[in-house]
């Protein structure tokens, strides 16, 4: 006879059923769980966080996903695509749950190639141990890197976001959810150092980075001023070839 597998659980809603797939193994990175987490409770804010899993249909998916993300470049669309369906793959595989599918029509984009060279890893570590560079430059580049994250979401935090104990910080994303970014072992030993006055005390309010020159009048765009801080903060950083593109 063939197996029958019971599907369970039919009375779980999409905020228990995401809950349960983001405490798994798989999303034990801070980094990934960052990122399952944004895709998968931006979805199930749209769909409605109290609903039945088995209640919400593939058509209801798509249409979340199209919502979300339909305007986005390939790869967000992808990358977020991808979260959702691996999050309802595993309610149906793993825990017997009867879950939607994200449908046919929401299918995979085609990316253009990306043909950036990724700097070696060594060359990085070597770049941030360089004593001729600034520390402040030297704790944005160790930051970006160690984060991932944008660079204007890491020029926007004040020293009162900053949790150095669990070394995290909340950032507001593109598309305003606030989310967390963790760092490591070389961003937590410059930070401090970042933070110290000339007296010995340490700053406790007030942008991280901060720019040497005289603040001038917002005439300026956001996203132009953000543009502005992101090339003035880095200007001094000269490797001798190309760094890394920030993630504007």
């Amino acid at each position: 006879m063939p197996k029958i597998t019971a599907l369970r659980g039919e009375g779980v809603s999409l905020a228990a059923a995401a809950h349960a797939f983001l405490a798994t193994p798989r999303t034990a990175n801070p980094n990934t769980h960052r990122a399952y987490a944004s895709a998968i409770d931006r979805t199930i804010d749209v769909l409605g966080r109290d609903r039945p899993l088995a209640d919400v249909t593939d058509a209801e998916i798509g249409a979340a996903l199209t919502e979300l993300w339909g305007r986005c470049a390939p790869a967000t669309w992808n990358r977020n695509r991808a979260a959702v369906a691996s999050w309802l793959v595993w309610c149906q595989t793993k825990k017997h749950w009867a879950a939607p599918s994200v449908p046919a029509e929401a299918e995979r984009r085609k990316e253009s190639a990306d043909e950036t060279r990724a700097v070696a890893k060594t060359t990085i570590h070597r770049l941030l141990s360089r004593r001729d560079i600034p520390l402040r430059e030297k704790t944005l580049w160790r930051m970006l890197y160690e984060t991932a994250a944008r660079a204007a979401e890491i020029l926007a935090l004040n020293v009162e976001d900053l949790d150095l104990e669990h070394r995290r910080a909340p950032v507001r994303s593109k598309g305003g959810a606030v989310e967390w970014v963790y760092w490591e072992t070389g961003t937590a030993h410059l930070l401090p150092r970042l933070l110290r006055l000339p007296d010995g005390s340490t700053r406790t309010h007030g942008p991280v980075f901060l720019s040497e020159r005289r603040p001038v009048p917002a005439t300026v765009p956001t996203d132009q001023a953000q543009h502005a801080r992101v090339c003035l903060v880095t200007a001094s950083l000269t490797t001798g070839q190309d760094v890394p593109c920030l993630r504007l």
